[in-house]
């Protein structure tokens, strides 16, 4: 029997860690002859994974952002779709980032027939875009959806999907000798209380986010002056975020650089930093349930060019973007998002975690109901 060939396609952080645990995965399966190539980012290569070009060049969000970069984009598409064709997978396993790698996967496909297409993450059809669901249809054979809500979505639309959990549930709380050292570390006194700010791992989020989450820190630091603030930054925005938010005299915040380390130290230090947050202000994304998966209570914002802010307006079909709210059918985490994304509004929910911590603690509830309903504790 010849070795499984797969052909995976990640094109941003969150889909390249996914894409690392899956590797993992299947060669727990499969052994060492599975043969694997494609596109992906760091995770995956610290897995010995060679991508065909920077997962980086894909990892573009908004108009404004995309349309500069649009022949880049098309010539990257071309170019994966004829490595698919020329390696003649026994499957393609593309990881979430649709909008490109589906089209990958229908010019593949057009000239494959018979090519297995998997998609892992279904997309948000649900908030937004629904007729995604059937056009998707069109290439993609079987769905692995990390959502429970999800998989009804996509077997209307005529594809098979399972739930398959979201990675975050395996992620161990951090012990409490972890964020001790990480405390040490930074020179954070014990007691002291810690804000986490985290603006985005696209160039475009922290350029639009720095100088609100900035304005944010001036005013919380002004009534909390001995609030410690820490920012974890993504390696792609390492440097942008270092200069968005120099050190004051007082010597905060701190940056959180992963240049340098391994994947799994960055990730560490990263966990162990959220684990000893006494609250975050973060960028909507996936950032929030691993957030959640530490217990660190949280504000959430985005704001976006005008553009892409209309667009959004008139497309999105649900009041609340963030997947802990989502999947716990609550609306524990405030957001401020788009026109919202204000200091002056997202500064005092900010203080009253740090104030409050009957809010804390419903936050911390709020969480652990999200992660066993992604599957903390089962099979």
């Amino acid at each position: 029997m010849k070795p499984p060939h797969l052909f995976l396609i990640a094109g941003e952080p969150s889909g390249d860690l996914l894409g690392a645990a899956l590797i993992a995965g299947l060669r727990e399966l499969c052994g060492p002859c599975l043969r694997l190539e494609g596109v992906g980012g760091p995770a995956m290569a610290a897995l010995g994974f060679e991508s065909r070009f920077p997962m980086e060049e894909l990892s573009v969000m908004g108009l404004s952002e995309v349309l500069p970069r649009l022949p880049n984009l098309l010539r990257r598409i071309r170019e994966t779709a004829e490595a698919v064709i020329a390696a003649r997978p026994d499957a393609l396993v593309t990881i979430d980032s649709p909008d490109f790698c589906l089209r990958v996967a229908r010019r593949a496909r057009k000239a494959l027939p018979d090519l297995r297409v998997i998609h892992y993450v279904a997309p948000s059809v649900w908030a937004w875009r629904p007729g995604r669901a059937a056009k998707m249809a069109r290439t993609v054979d079987h769905v692995l959806a990390l959502l429970p809500f999800e998989p009804p979505y996509m077997r209307a639309a005529g594809m098979t999907c399972d739930f398959v959990g979201h990675p975050v549930v395996e992620t161990p709380r951090v012990p409490l000798s972890g964020t001790i050292a990480l405390r040490e570390e930074l020179g954070i006194a014990p007691g002291q209380q810690v804000l986490l700010v985290l603006p985005g791992s696209r160039m475009g989020e922290v350029t639009r986010l720095s100088p609100v989450f900035a304005e944010v820190i001036a005013r919380l630091t002004a009534s909390h002056p001995d609030l410690a603030i820490v920012v974890p930054a993504a390696g792609p925005v390492a440097e942008r975020v270092a200069a968005a938010f120099p050190r004051s005299e007082a010597g905060w915040p701190r940056i959180l650089d992963p240049t340098g380390r391994t994947v799994a130290e960055a990730d560490a230090r990263k966990r162990a930093a959220f684990a000893m947050a006494d609250a975050a202000l973060a960028a909507s994304g996936t950032v929030s349930l691993e957030l959640a998966a530490q217990g660190a209570p949280m504000v959430i914002a985005y704001a976006a060019n005008a553009l892409t802010a209309a667009v959004v307006r008139r497309m999105v079909r649900i009041d609340t973007v963030t997947l802990v709210n989502l999947v716990t059918e609550t609306r524990a985490v405030p957001e401020f998002l788009l026109g919202d994304c204000r200091p002056g509004l997202i500064a005092p929910a900010v203080a009253h975690l740090l104030d409050d911590p009957a809010a804390a603690e419903a936050q911390r509830d709020a969480a652990d109901r999200a992660m066993a309903l992604l599957g903390r504790g089962g099979e």
